[in-house]
């Protein structure tokens, strides 16, 4: 039958009827119960099984905003029977009523209503308070009930003869001279009840009854189904009675549906069930069968719904949702009762009750329980996508094409219902679930597990399939960072630092753990967990690694050939620079921003620290060697000094700190012909990427051009053609600059050019490099003091440019080739020079690079 405003004549016993199917699909699990001592409230504490399968599945997120949703739904769904059992009181008790008729009757009006509400509601209250158990052991006796109110309905439908006369309702004030009938059965009838006859609500004020508000009314009776779902936890065996009790609940629901249809459309003109809608009472053989079945109904659906809505509100609070705005739920419990809950409730269903209005109320409900249905579909269908090996549902017709087609039905009919409404709660579920992404505690959803990480797994996984090394390019190009540290606490700037450098790419953070794997477990993998409270602490976007090996040499070149995953592999190294300087704890200086005690465990404490004179786990050899190792990697490379000193928000505030420095000079090779090569085009790409961001974009670019002339041979002739060599280093410079779109200052450094003996003494730097022309077994002790002098003037002439500096880059020349004579030695004085290069500067950054990284076709 099509006829909608047939269905919303019958509202009442809509929801006498679900409620009846309800009961049966709780009978025909009744058997495979076990109880326990706390038995007196399962009908009630299942309500919020429910909101745990959704939650435990979405995640705290989604979880939580819909569980909210959940608990506003059995909120308004208890207004709603309230107001329903109000209506049916007034209809029959009220003036002019069925059953008082010209008697005495109770008040009737707008506020009047409202305070009969309150009544019932307040009685609910006292049971929900006192006796809960009462409401649970006479479950059975309210099923015999309805149960013998529909078979008199169907009996009158079938026995009864023609009226000539129905009564009009007072509160129909549209239609008050209109004549009803009834007409008995009549294949007449039934052929004029075929169509559609929307016509005026006259309890909303005349309003036009259409297909969208009948459906959100009708759909108020039947939120029962997910009462198999909610009792699952009560259930010997869950897998095999939801499935038969659900299914026969809704066969049950819908044959009576059918039936009462049919014979309401055989027996009743539609102009009857438009003008009275309680006209079953004067058609029943008995008037108070019909009665009794409406208040019956509706007090034990609204009071089902205010116990449950009580329980969603105490999961809310034990599960910590909201943190500890809703602790004052679990401080009101009392024996297991939880009776602050349960005055939240009833103080929101009062709220809801001033709407006043039954299909207002109906609509809402509706909408909010679709919402919830939509979510169960949703976390249905988001597991069956992502192919999680542990849900193997044992119901044998499920699908992802059932879960999709109830998602999109719930959405497109909550929109049907009420666009507004359904409009409204999804914006709130949206709020909701911004806000518990932020303010949500983090260990809710490491407890509960969420959808979104199996999805994320699941398309994570196929774009890094995607994601084609061969085809990277040099415009696209990002640096993609490997951090190695010792400890935490001493390396919190650099860290922050190294974050702001990723720009978007890859940064991982490796530590190598000395040992073997003789021992029963794994060191490296019960630290795990605190990197990554360090990275929450740090609130940096990076990802921890820590390997363990017999030596640090050997687990850097772990770190470095198996850190990422297919094409996303870290192309720069970064290492704290080897030198003798006691480390600071970050975490525990009064003054550091990084301070924290999580990571204190008594006297414990965790990631230990080098303390003053103790030895290094590692030695300049090794140290080289893994530098080395890196280039040889074809890696980028940086060595970061002096990182204790940086405090980006005395940057960001400062107005002595005003640049950023870039020195693109090999001062251990200045007479190179190219001072504009791979290595410093790399360092230039960093400090720009520094440059963007917030806290470093008032800072100015500086680069420092140190012209040395092009050859050994024309040292002689500089005095005659420097200035022109100048300009043209200058405009190179410059045009470089301007092609590759970088904002830059250019200051010119003259030393090189105006000292011949400065000059000089930079040749003998070469035997320090990798350079093959410059092995030799040994290094005099002239020749190292000589370099040493220069790398102290060259110091000193960074220094001078360096008061308002925030941070500089400078050329790294190559390392001495690891497998060269004197290795050893040469190294030891590779790292003493670069010592003497950075003493007393700012936070510096060493850099060589091996890749092109700067593309002007962007």
């Amino acid at each position: 039958m099509t006829k909608s405003s047939v269905i919303k004549e019958y509202l009442h016993w809509v929801i006498l009827i679900i409620n009846a199917s309800c009961k049966v699909d709780m009978h025909f699990r009744n058997r495979e119960r076990y109880f326990n001592k706390e038995q007196k409230w399962r009908d009630a504490n299942v309500y919020a099984k429910a909101f745990f399968m959704i939650s435990r599945t979405l995640g705290v997120e989604f979880g939580g905003s819909i569980g909210t949703l959940f608990f506003l739904a059995n909120v308004v769904g208890c207004a709603m029977a309230i107001s329903g059992c109000t209506e049916g009181i007034m209809e029959n008790f009220g003036p002019g009523g069925y059953i008082t008729k010209d008697g005495n009757s109770l008040p009737d009006g707008t506020w009047w209503r409202f305070l009969f509400c309150t009544l019932i509601n307040t009685a609910m209250l006292l049971v929900c308070l006192v006796g809960a158990a009462l409401f649970a052991k006479t479950s059975v006796l309210i099923l015999g009930i309805v149960t013998v109110c529909l078979l008199a309905t169907y009996i009158s439908f079938l026995f009864v003869g023609p009226k000539s006369h129905i009564p009009v309702p007072e509160e129909n004030k549209l239609n008050s001279n209109i004549t009803l009938t009834y007409t008995g059965l009549n294949g007449t009838t039934l052929k004029e009840n075929l169509y559609s006859h929307y016509g005026p609500d006259y309890t909303s004020d005349g309003k036009i009854v259409d297909f969208a508000t009948t459906f959100g009314v009708l759909f108020a009776g039947v939120t029962g189904i997910m009462a198999g779902a909610n009792m699952s936890g009560e259930l010997k065996s869950p897998s095999k009675s939801i499935p038969i009790g659900t299914l026969s609940a809704v066969g049950f629901t819908f044959v009576s549906y059918i039936i009462l249809s049919l014979l309401m459309s055989l027996t009743t003109p539609y102009i009857t069930m438009q003008n009275n809608y309680l006209f079953l009472m004067p058609v029943n053989f008995w008037p108070p069968f019909t009665a009794i079945g409406i208040l019956t109904a509706t007090f034990s659906t609204g009071l089902s719904n205010l116990i449950g809505s009580s329980r969603i509100f105490e999961a809310l609070s034990k599960d910590q949702v909201f943190g500890s705005l809703l602790n004052f739920v679990q401080k009101g419990t009392w024996r297991g009762n939880p009776i602050a809950a349960v005055l939240t409730s009833w103080v929101l269903v009062e709220c809801i009750l001033l709407i006043g209005s039954f299909n207002i109320i109906a609509q809402v409900n509706s909408v909010l329980f679709m919402l919830s249905y939509l979510a169960t579909n949703l976390a249905c269908l988001g597991i069956e996508l992502t192919g999680a090996p542990n849900f193997r549902p044992s119901f044998k017709y499920f699908t992802w094409h059932t879960c999709l087609i109830g998602l999109i039905g719930t959405l497109v009919m909550m929109f049907v219902i009420n666009p507004i409404y359904a409009s409204s709660s999804i914006i709130l579920c949206l709020i909701m679930v911004i806000a518990l992404h932020l303010f949500s505690p983090a260990t809710q959803a490491a407890q509960w597990g969420s959808i979104s990480q199996a999805l994320m797994f699941h398309q994570v996984r196929k774009y890094l399939l995607m994601l084609d090394p061969r085809k990277d390019h040099v415009k696209f190009w990002r640096p993609q960072m490997l951090l190695l540290v010792s400890s935490p606490r001493s390396c919190c700037p650099l860290v922050d630092f190294v974050n702001d450098m990723k720009k978007g790419g890859l940064y991982v953070i490796g530590h190598v753990k000395l040992g073997n794997y003789t021992d029963v477990s794994d060191p490296a993998v019960e630290e795990n967990a605190q990197w990554l409270s360090f990275l929450d602490h740090m609130k940096v976007k990076a990802f921890a690694e820590v390997t363990l090996a017999t030596s640090i040499r050997e687990g850097v070149q772990h770190l470095i050939r198996l850190s990422g995953i297919g094409a996303m592999k870290p192309n720069t190294i970064i290492l704290g620079f080897y030198d003798n300087e006691t480390p600071k704890d970050f975490f525990q200086s009064a003054s550091s921003q990084y301070k924290t005690d999580d990571f204190n465990n008594g006297e414990i404490n965790n990631f230990p620290m080098r303390v003053e004179g103790e030895e290094k786990h590692i030695n300049i050899e090794e140290y080289v060697a893994i530098i080395c190792d890196v280039l040889r990697m074809k890696k980028n490379l940086c060595l970061c000094r002096h990182f204790h000193r940086l405090d980006k928000n005395f940057i960001a505030k400062s107005k002595h700190m005003k640049y950023i420095d870039v020195w693109p000079i090999n001062v251990f090779d200045p007479l190179a012909e190219n001072p504009f090569d791979v290595v410093s085009l790399f360092m230039m790409q960093l400090a720009v990427i520094i440059n963007m961001l917030a806290k470093w974009k008032h800072l100015r670019l500086r680069v420092f051009l140190c012209e040395t002339g092009n050859s050994a041979s024309n040292i002689t002739s500089f005095d005659t053609y420097a200035p022109q060599m100048e300009v043209l280093s200058r405009m190179k410079l410059q045009q470089s600059l301007k092609e590759l779109r970088i904002d830059a200052d250019i200051i010119e450094i003259q030393e090189w050019n105006r000292n011949e003996s400065f000059t000089q003494h930079a040749r003998i730097l070469k035997q320090f490099t990798n350079d093959a022309d410059a092995v030799i077994d040994t290094i005099s002790e002239e020749s190292y003091d000589n370099s040493v002098s220069y790398m102290k003037r060259v110091n000193q002439i960074i220094r001078e440019r360096s008061d308002q500096t925030a941070a500089s880059f400078i050329y790294l020349a190559a390392p001495p080739k690891i497998n060269s004579p004197g290795f050893n030695e040469r190294a030891v004085r590779y790292i003493d020079l670069l010592t003497e290069l950075t003493a007393d500067l700012p936070p510096t950054i060493l850099v060589h690079g091996v890749n092109l990284v700067t593309s002007t076709t962007l």
